[in-house]
């Protein structure tokens, strides 16, 4: 929705008041200073939707189902491509989005674009929408499903980098999930870019409706991965995505190579937290899907402990438990809710015995990993669940994991 339409209503209520909810009321102050503006979240009132019906407009939190508003709305993610000047670049997928947006940023950047990140990583779209005023700027926007489900743009270069199940307690099934995110194109014409991995055959179907000019991945990077600080086949099809969308720029492989080589990788990512007592402790706690552990497992080596487990979107671990089952892991550190299913169904695929600790927190199952982890091997958090049985998020996850590590490391 522009601001010239935005500001003709009177009364808006913001559905969702986090991090995006309190960027869009500072906004909306901004511009339509006259209007009166409130919001409603679920954790003030557990019957806060109904207030929609109090306002002639609802601007709606992405984590709020659309069809839970039954009045007038918006997002903040419409408003915000209604109204920037500058040029989009939309990444979505259920896994790699925040590493493959910041390689993007930071090519651009290094290559002297005046671009900026947006979504999950760096701020809120509409805080940025405040100040920038050139077209010439350009946006690396993070894109969720929830955000992509009721979007009414498509962004000049759009990237998908992964999919696999996910958010399944949000969209009914995999094809309304799959639909989510091919809303990306959606609205792109022929002079726009469509950027994806040619592994994923689900959108095979989507492919012949697209206008937009279709291109894969780029098949080879400027460098050794040998080179590179981040590991595995998903963080190098990251790059890939990252490599083909900034090419469009004309940028060139120098810069490009700089930067992937000096690339670590993001906090919670299969990130290295250092060897203690002879083990080395890595957190994963951005795996919140039984794909993106499997990943983890197959990219780290000789991994005894891992931390499973989370809040139950009816995932199903089969093919976790074979990869479990085929690896040098030992001990298990379980969590609700989903931790106790995938304890059962690895009893049945496997004929091994493993330790098993049920714990209900990570000071506990922390202390356990350090007496049990065998010398010389890796303990990893990659939980293949969401965080929210126990933790706000997985960044909380990891950086409690964090602590624990180093305040039990010798």
């Amino acid at each position: 929705m522009r601001n010239d339409e935005l500001v003709k209503f009177k009364q808006i209520l913001i559905l969702g008041y986090g991090v995006e909810g309190k960027a869009s009321y500072d906004y909306l102050k901004k511009i339509h200073p006259e209007a009166k503006v409130a919001y409603a979240d679920e954790k003030d009132d557990l019957d806060y939707l109904k207030k929609q019906y109090e306002f002639d407009l609802v601007i709606k939190t992405p984590g709020i189902q659309k069809n839970l508003v039954k009045t007038k709305y918006t997002t903040a993610t419409n408003i915000f491509f209604a109204n920037f000047k500058g040029k989009i670049i939309g990444v979505t997928g259920t896994k790699g989005k925040s590493t493959t947006v910041t390689l993007i940023y930071r090519i651009l950047k290094a290559s002297g674009f005046d671009a900026f990140p947006a979504g999950n990583i760096g701020l809120p779209a509409l805080a940025y929408l405040m100040t920038s005023k050139k077209k010439e700027q350009i946006c690396v926007y993070e894109l969720s499903s929830y955000q992509l489900d009721d979007i009414n743009f498509s962004p000049h270069i759009g990237v998908l980098t992964s999919l696999f199940p996910d958010h399944m307690n949000y969209h009914s099934s995999f094809e309304d999930y799959v639909n989510a995110k091919m809303n990306i194109t959606r609205y792109q014409t022929e002079d726009d870019f469509f950027i994806y991995n040619p592994k994923i055959t689900s959108i095979d179907k989507y492919l012949p409706q697209i206008k937009s000019q279709k291109i894969p991945f780029s098949k080879k990077i400027p460098v050794s991965s040998d080179d590179l600080k981040i590991k595995g086949d998903h963080n190098i099809d990251n790059i890939r995505a990252s490599l083909t969308a900034t090419r469009l720029f004309g940028v060139k492989n120098d810069k490009v190579s700089r930067v992937i080589m000096d690339f670590e990788g993001l906090p919670h990512r299969m990130q290295n937290l250092g060897r203690f007592s002879n083990i080395t402790f890595i957190d994963d706690a951005a795996a919140t899907t039984p794909q993106s552990t499997i990943y983890a497992i197959k990219t780290i080596c000789n991994v005894n402990t891992i931390f499973l487990g989370g809040q139950d979107r009816g995932y199903r671990f089969d093919d976790l438990c074979h990869i479990i089952d085929q690896s040098s892991i030992e001990n298990i550190v379980l969590y609700k809710d989903t931790g106790e299913k995938i304890k059962q169904l690895l009893s049945k695929l496997s004929k091994r015995k493993f330790n098993y600790l049920t714990a209900n927190d990570l000071k506990q199952g922390v202390s356990w990993a350090y007496k049990i982890t065998k010398p010389n091997t890796t303990c990893l958090l990659s939980m293949a669940s969401p965080s929210y049985s126990i933790w706000k998020n997985f960044n909380q996850k990891g950086d409690q994991f964090k602590y624990y590590v180093l305040k039990y490391a010798p």
